[in-house]
Parts: C-alpha cells; sequence; structure tokens
C-alpha cells in the first residue's frame, strides 16, 4: 500500500509531466484549430489544468487504495 506523501508524490510527478505536454499542445497544437494563444495565455491555461490534474490524481489515488480488497483478521 503507498503512503499519503507518495500518493502525493506520483500524483505531482505525473501532473509535471502532463503540465509540459498541456503547455506544448496549448501553445503549438491549438493553432491548428483557429486558437492561438500567447505564452502568457497558455501558461495560465496550462496551470489550471495542472491544479485541477493535481487534485484529480491524488483524490482517485486515494479512493482506489481505500476500496483496496482487505484481509480479514482472524
Amino acid at each position: 500500500m503507498q503512503s499519503r506523501m507518495m500518493s502525493l508524490v506520483e500524483a505531482n510527478t505525473n501532473a509535471v509531466v502532463g503540465l509540459v505536454v498541456s503547455w506544448c499542445f496549448t501553445y503549438w497544437g491549438l493553432p491548428l484549430f483557429g486558437l492561438e494563444p500567447s505564452p502568457v495565455e497558455a501558461t495560465q491555461i496550462t496551470a489550471v489544468y495542472f491544479f485541477l490534474s493535481v487534485g484529480r490524481s491524488y483524490v482517485l489515488r486515494r479512493v482506489f487504495n481505500h476500496l483496496r480488497p482487505r484481509r480479514f483478521v482472524r
């Protein structure tokens, strides 16, 4: 079982990788759809998704750790 601290570390690592991918897509990918954010706007959009991603990952990890099968103590 993973500790709460390690869950947070994992969620943050996952979110940082997502942060880089998200910023790159926001800045270079959105122009393919006719949207052209400035570097500052791309950073702001990405920051919102970053914090949502950290929270989502942490909560889901804790829920799934709580739902794991329990061993019965005899």
